[in-house]
């Protein structure tokens, strides 16, 4: 993702600030932005309004990029960000396959198949008669890199092969 991103904007990451781990993410997304020499800016929806006011603040060439965390509000609302990202002109990223495939430039997160499937697996444990506060804590084993190589295109944004090749889907 380095490729694209410019040197003279900075990244900005939208969150939901009655999320309770929002704090904790703004905090773990600035160290960690910060760290490959980056600037980053924190916007803040917390309902469809509020949404709309901040694609309409972020317009073309603000940012080299618009994070958007997985706030379950928003994973409610992946098609209407990538309809106003597409509008705004502005590369967005978000947290599921499925915002990539609503028009979002890429996304990196979870599995949610392999996340359903290790919770079926536990589910049969306790079925079986397993203890739960027995069994271990189950984090995500696989990540996924979805790119939107027509948002891409429509933006201006050449990727290179390589990234290309690093995606799990490349939908065009």
């Amino acid at each position: 993702m380095r490729e694209f991103l410019r040197d003279d904007a900075p990244i900005a990451m939208l969150i939901n600030p009655q999320n309770p781990f929002s704090e904790a993410e703004r905090r773990d997304t600035g160290v960690a932005i910060r760290a490959v020499n980056q600037r980053v800016e924190f916007l803040t929806a917390r309902n469809q309004a509020e949404i709309d006011q901040a694609f309409s603040a972020i317009g073309p060439g603000r940012f080299s990029i618009v994070i958007i965390s997985g706030d379950n509000f928003y994973l409610t609302q992946m098609q209407r960000m990538a309809a106003l990202a597409a509008q705004a002109r502005v590369p967005v990223m978000g947290p599921l396959r499925e915002f990539a495939v609503e028009g979002g430039l890429l996304s990196y997160g979870s599995s949610i198949p392999e996340v359903n499937r290790q919770a079926g697996m536990l589910v049969g444990k306790v079925l079986k008669g397993a203890h739960p506060a027995e069994l271990p804590v189950q984090q995500p084993i696989r990540f996924e890199l979805v790119i939107n190589l027509k948002t891409a295109k429509a933006l201006g944004i050449e990727l290179s092969p390589k990234l290309l090749a690093l995606a799990d889907e490349v939908i065009e």
